[in-house]
Parts: structure tokens; sequence; C-alpha cells
């Protein structure tokens, strides 16, 4: 009897723990609508990246900061976690890196959509 009552209580506490995909949402911007973080700013992905490995890393990272994942995040549906160069995890639409742009100051904000050719703001 007493196996029966704990068993639904283990489930219901490790049920509170389990986390999944980032807190992504779409907003509108002058370009359509984009991914942005939970923070609400536009998140971009970088062409110079492959799936599953992220190529801005120093000065990069600095200008265009990877959109972070917490060691207790879990991968879910089109997301996923990606192993930085230096260890850190980032979150990754479809395999490709997630990243914001320190030059966006409000939410909807898209100026490094098509920046130099390589960055594009990540849509839906």
């Amino acid at each position: 009897m007493r196996i029966r009552t704990i068993l639904p209580l283990i489930f219901l506490v490790s049920a509170s723990f389990a986390f999944a995909a980032p807190a992504v949402t779409t907003v509108k911007s002058e370009k359509g609508d984009v991914l942005a973080g939970e923070n609400g700013m536009t998140l971009y992905t970088f062409k110079k990246d492959e799936k599953g490995e992220s190529y801005c890393n120093d000065d990069c990272a600095k200008a265009w900061p990877p959109f972070m994942a917490k060691s207790d995040d879990k991968p879910d549906g089109a997301y996923t976690i990606i192993k930085r160069e230096d260890g850190s995890m980032q979150w990754a639409k479809d395999g490709m890196p997630l990243y914001y742009w320190v030059k966006d100051t409000k939410s909807g904000d898209v100026t490094g959509d098509g920046f130099k050719g390589v960055w594009d703001a990540a849509r839906p």
C-alpha cells in the first residue's frame, strides 16, 4: 500500500524538475515574424556555422552573444543544445546555433538581419 502512495509522488516531484525547450517566442518585426529569446530580443543564425557547431567565438561572440542553455535544460523538438568551443552550452534550432545581436535594443529589432551577408534573423 505504501509503494502505491509513494510512486505517484515521486513522479510529480521528478516531473516538476524536467526542463524542455528554451523560452522562445515569436515577435513581429519590420521584416515579418522572427524568433526571440525570453527577453524579447531577436535571435539570429550565422551562415558560417554548421549544424551542431558554432564558429562564432571570442570577439564574434562579444558582438553576437550565444543564446545559452542552462546545465539542466533539455532539447525538445527542433530545439537542440550544442557544445561550444569553450565547453559552454548553446541552444540551436534545426541544428543551427542561435545568437543575439548587441545592437538590437528592443523587442522586434532586427538590425542584424542580413549583416555582412552572413547573419539572418531566425524564423519560426
